[in-house]
């Protein structure tokens, strides 16, 4: 079973011990004919029978990864007369279960998947031999169970194709082709089947991409032909397969005239929110707010724009804060317009338009930084009592965010409440910015080297939450004509071909960006392996301005993905109004995972240097709304959201202070499971002051206020010597060296010095849980910044806050940690620090 996200995060807040600090001095049917009943009684429990003996052969043979069983029934293929109604088979007190059903083109034979367990096939016998030698009814003088036995022509195993009701054509002939497949499940069995393919380390498309019907969930699996057909052996409640090859052409293009009809059932099934919820400002090109999906979550009043004299709304043709709107409040409109389901909207929007309509003048890059700055304070000053995040997918076209540039800097101040009229209680503010697009490589050998798209301008701001975009979508929509032979450009779960990344900057000196990515769409491949082209079917679909004629449009890149992003943010903070916007964005790192492509890549560079270019790629992989706001028993977060003074001033100034935590580790269990892998990720952020001057650029210290790090204590290291070893106070001289510390274990995958630059720093370990039992004790610490060069006490001594996330995933979800730690924490923590 996968694990369950429903069990809250653990606040360890107050546990944190604050001892002074100094640096020591060292440097995650055809036919209607009568029956002759005797016989065709007879024939029926024969092939029942010798399917049910070809069955158990089969699973005997059937080579199951670790921890599966297979299952306690197996699947027939009952074929019927033509006209036959397949559901009449299904016996509930039994556990017989149609499902999928399919009528052959020539003889109209109806033939239908069966699921029937082990114990209910004496069931079927009975019924059969009644049928064969039981006494004629009265009424009608038919056999027993007439209207049961009759129709059936033929029992067979059931093979994969008797699952398959899309296009013959469209079924992978080899057993290692990888596909999107739909998976076809009975509702109350859905998590289960999802977690046969996961343990088969299949990829299970995110659960907001389920489709879920009153006798059905659809679940998208990219896997092989061979893991479906083994998973057939180990997983009931299977009813159908298709290809995933469903793409948003159908809303585009086939439901052209439908479309209003789609999107006002939506809006019907939606149960919209009230005034006081958290909202996503978008900063942008406006929005139509007359769309029938956007104006009962976007006041009148809550569309502005930065200038005087711009029209708030956006523009008809070109528009870009529609569909951004669209996206940041529904997500990809494909699964929501074919779900049968309410759901609840926790969250609305505002927007403020900073760029400027047709038939102004455009901007000046310079100015964007203020007018930036101007689009907070207006929504700030319209909504004061709202909390908010920010959504900004407009970047300085080709100007690489290396180095910190006015407008990234103004987005710092912002994000650490530095604004105008902020100095009385400091408002933090989270920012989500797309990274930029790889804009005009019309051909596939333009896409060049990853360093020649870096992140764009202001993308580098260290406080926010730079958004990158990878891609599930691989389908090309079969019926356009147009596409025919082209292909995708990129496999799924691999970086968007819109995306830019932070390889070629300096680790030590630029934070890594992205730090997350979200569905940003695919492009296409021609025939000539030669042109990109845009698909639509390759793109998310959301709200278009043109109201009345598309209310539906294709959108994508990573403006897509960044208003996902501000989407998931929004939903955390409905569901903890209490949470910073420090952590909210430690909340988004921390449940990010890379897909099995983006692991691949990762596991096959076995060097350093090689896996901080992939991470400065695709950052932690793709966040998960369930892992954001929820633990599990087996894969848990602990968090704390503390103030720490990290200078004083005496002679010079100095470091202040340094947070330990206890860390309650459940050591038995741990030890239980002592050679077994466990994966432990921190993610530590906080806003800082920026300080953009020249050499900022050399110095990463010149740019920030202050900065924090953290050091986990190592398996052989007593309290004391963990202590010593990275506080110079707790030595008896501080300033003579320590004795040598020994060496980490377990792998760290990017080390302290590749996440030093940035105010987020992130880094995941994997160890055994003997290993990881020692480790039980955290220290965050101050390193320099610019507060330390100064001498006047309001600035060397102001205090930063920050949060702190710790998470623990076991290697099995069945293991328990949950509750020891609870007991612990209850109890309280008996770890000296």
């Amino acid at each position: 079973m996968p694990p369950e996200f429903n069990r809250t995060h653990f606040d360890i807040s107050e546990f944190a011990v604050s001892r002074r600090y100094s640096s020591p001095p060292q440097n995650v049917g055809d036919g209607q004919a009568p029956r002759i009943r005797q016989e065709h009684g007879r024939v029926l429990e024969e092939q029942l029978r010798v399917t049910f003996r070809e069955e158990h052969e089969a699973r005997a043979k059937a080579k199951l990864p670790e921890g599966l069983t297979a299952s306690d029934g197996a699947y027939y293929e009952v074929e019927l007369r033509k006209g036959a109604k397949a559901e009449k088979l299904e016996r509930q007190r039994d556990h017989i279960v149609v499902g999928a059903t399919k009528i052959d083109p020539v003889s109209k034979r109806v033939s239908t998947v069966v699921f029937i367990p082990d114990a209910s096939v004496p069931v079927l016998e009975n019924i059969f031999q009644d049928y064969a030698t039981g006494e004629l009814t009265e009424r009608g003088n038919k056999p027993p169970n007439n209207n049961y036995v009759d129709p059936i022509e033929t029992i067979r195993r059931a093979r994969l194709f008797s699952f398959w009701t899309d296009n013959p054509t469209a079924l992978p002939d080899n057993p290692q082709d990888r596909i999107w497949w739909e998976v076809w499940c009975r509702p109350d069995v859905a998590d289960n089947v999802a977690a046969v393919y996961r343990r088969m380390e299949c990829r299970i498309a995110d659960e907001d991409r389920w489709l879920k019907f009153p006798e059905s969930t659809v679940i998208p699996v990219l896997a092989r032909r061979a893991d479906i057909e083994l998973t057939l052996v180990v997983a009931d409640g299977i009813m159908e397969l298709r290809r995933g090859s469903d793409t948003p052409n159908f809303f585009l293009e086939d439901e052209h005239d439908n479309q209003h009809d789609w999107a006002e059932d939506l809006a019907e099934r939606t149960i919209w929110p009230g005034a006081d919820v958290p909202r996503v400002c978008l900063l942008d090109t406006g929005v139509n707010r007359a769309h029938v999906l956007i104006e009962p979550a976007l006041a009148e009043g809550d569309l502005m724009a930065a200038r005087p004299g711009w029209p708030s709304a956006d523009n008809v043709r070109e528009s870009h804060g529609t569909p951004m709107a669209g996206l940041a409040l529904h997500g990809d409109l494909f699964a929501r317009l074919q779900d049968l389901q309410e759901y609840r909207l926790r969250h609305r929007l505002e927007s403020v338009r900073i760029m400027p309509a047709d038939g102004f003048d455009p901007n000046e890059p310079s100015h964007y930084g203020s007018i930036t700055l101007n689009a907070v304070a207006q929504v700030e000053i319209q909504n004061p009592a709202n909390s908010r995040v920010f959504c900004m997918a407009v970047t300085n076209d080709d100007r690489s965010g290396e180095r910190a540039s006015s407008w990234s800097a103004c987005v710092d101040r912002a994000a650490a409440g530095l604004l105008a009229g902020d100095e009385s209680d400091r408002p933090r503010r989270l920012f989500c910015i797309s990274g930029g697009n790889v804009r005009n490589a019309m051909q596939v050998d333009r896409l060049g080297e990853l360093a020649d798209h870096p992140i764009e301008d202001p993308a580098q701001a260290w406080n926010a939450l730079s958004i990158g975009g990878y891609t599930d979508k691989t389908d090309i929509d079969p019926a356009d004509p147009y596409f025919r032979g082209h292909r995708p450009v990129v496999e799924a779960g691999d970086i968007s071909p819109f995306s830019r990344n932070s390889t070629g900057w300096h680790s030590g000196k630029s934070p890594i960006k992205p730090e997350v990515v979200f569905e940003a769409g695919n492009r296409a491949v021609s025939h000539n392996g030669r042109d990109l082209i845009d698909c639509p079917s390759l793109e998310l679909l959301s709200t278009g301005a043109e109201v009345d004629r598309l209310p539906i449009v294709n959108f994508a890149a990573t403006s897509a993905a960044t208003a996902q992003a501000a989407r998931l943010a929004a939903r955390l903070q409905a569901d903890h109004p209490n949470l910073w916007p420090e952590t909210i964005r430690a909340l988004i790192v921390h449940s990010a995972d890379w897909t099995e492509r983006m692991k691949e890549r990762l596991t096959n560079e076995g060097r350093l240097r090689e896996r901080k270019q992939l991470v400065r790629t695709f950052g932690y992989g793709v966040p998960s709304y369930g892992r954001a706001t929820a633990s599990a028993t087996s894969d848990l977060a602990l968090m704390a959201q503390r103030t720490i003074q990290p200078y004083r001033r005496e002679q010079s100034v100095v470091f202040n202070e340094c947070h330990y935590y206890p860390l309650p580790w459940p050591r038995e269990v741990l030890e239980q499971y002592g050679d077994q892998e466990f994966k432990l990720k921190i993610t530590l952020s906080y806003f800082v002051e920026p300080n953009p001057g020249k050499s900022a650029a050399i110095d990463p210290h010149r740019y920030q206020s202050f900065g924090l790090r953290f050091d986990l204590k190592r398996p052989r290291e007593s309290t004391d010597q963990f202590k010593q070893r990275i506080n110079a106070q707790e030595r008896e001289n501080p300033r003579r060296a320590g004795a040598p510390a020994e060496p980490d274990s377990g792998e760290w995958l990017l080390g302290p010095n590749s996440i030093s630059a940035g105010s987020l720093h992130c880094d995941v370990w994997r160890g055994t849980g003997a290993q990881l039992a020692a480790r039980n004790i955290i220290c965050i610490k101050p390193v320099s910044g610019w507060w330390k060069e100064r001498r006047n006490r309001q600035i060397c001594e102001q205090q930063g806050r920050y949060a702190l996330i710790v998470t623990l995933t076991a290697p099995d979800a069945e293991i328990d940690l949950y509750t020891p730690i609870s007991n612990t924490i209850r109890q309280g923590i008996e770890i000296e620090v």
